[in-house]
């Protein structure tokens, strides 16, 4: 349940510098900062290889509860403890329950939107960008559904406060990371965003992790979502 690397199961390293590496799954080589103690580097996407099918998922969803959607995805094949996945995934569970809320959106052409943007972000931006891809996600939300461009004024402004705010809150609870932690977190503060700015009420959950088991890095009962804490009630 500890397990990190894709290939041999074997625990992650970060490095201080980019190394030229080559996939072990697809051989594409590229600069990375992240492989296993063992030697083998799986791209983001090979990591994220099904991520696609959340569309799917999220077309047929009725829920106005982003983390009702986002735990399904959790439980989908592509999802791993950790990885660049929650990049997508955040956005794309606030874009259905938005859309389920009332919020007027285009769905399935947001949800491509969502997918081609998160997916830029890469696995480990928490660490060496200083900004987590769960938080990022949030932002992408709010500009997807304020249609923000850089020439925009208010949309511009609010995708901003948003990423923000959600950054905010990862970084008060502070490291080593979490993928789990982090979605929820981020979900939450635009839940509250959402209802200040647009007037759309998406609904919250009593949110109880039940991922510690599968990250070596947990920081227990510092976590808001820790089992022993009884989760938190937002």
């Amino acid at each position: 349940m500890k397990e990190e690397c894709l290939i041999c199961k074997a625990p992650l390293e970060y490095l201080e510098a980019d190394v030229f590496m080559e996939c072990a799954i697809c051989h594409k080589q590229e600069n990375s900062k992240t492989k296993c103690i063992q030697g083998h580097y799986v791209c983001n996407e090979c990591h994220t290889q099904g991520l696609d099918s959340i569309i799917e998922l999220c077309m047929n969803e009725t829920s106005k509860n982003p983390f009702t959607i986002i735990e399904k995805m959790m439980h989908m094949p592509f999802c791993h403890m950790h990885g660049p996945e929650h990049h997508v995934m955040v956005g794309s569970a606030l874009l259905t329950a938005y859309k389920n809320a009332g919020g007027i959106i285009e769905l399935q052409g947001s949800l491509i939107e969502m997918l081609n943007r998160g997916k830029s972000v890469p696995g480990g931006a928490c660490g060496f960008w200083g900004a987590c891809g769960a938080g990022i996600s949030t932002g992408m939300f709010i500009s997807i559904i304020s249609r923000s461009t850089p020439l925009e004024n208010e949309p511009f402004a609010l995708s901003h406060q948003m990423t923000s705010k959600s950054l905010g809150k990862i970084g008060d609870v502070g490291g080593p990371r979490c993928c789990k932690r982090n979605s929820f977190l981020s979900i939450l503060t635009a839940i509250d965003f959402v209802t200040e700015y647009f007037q759309i009420e998406m609904e919250k959950s009593h949110i109880i992790c039940h991922y510690s088991a599968q990250n070596k890095q947990c920081i227990g009962k510092r976590c808001l979502f820790f089992k022993a804490n009884h989760g938190c009630k937002f």
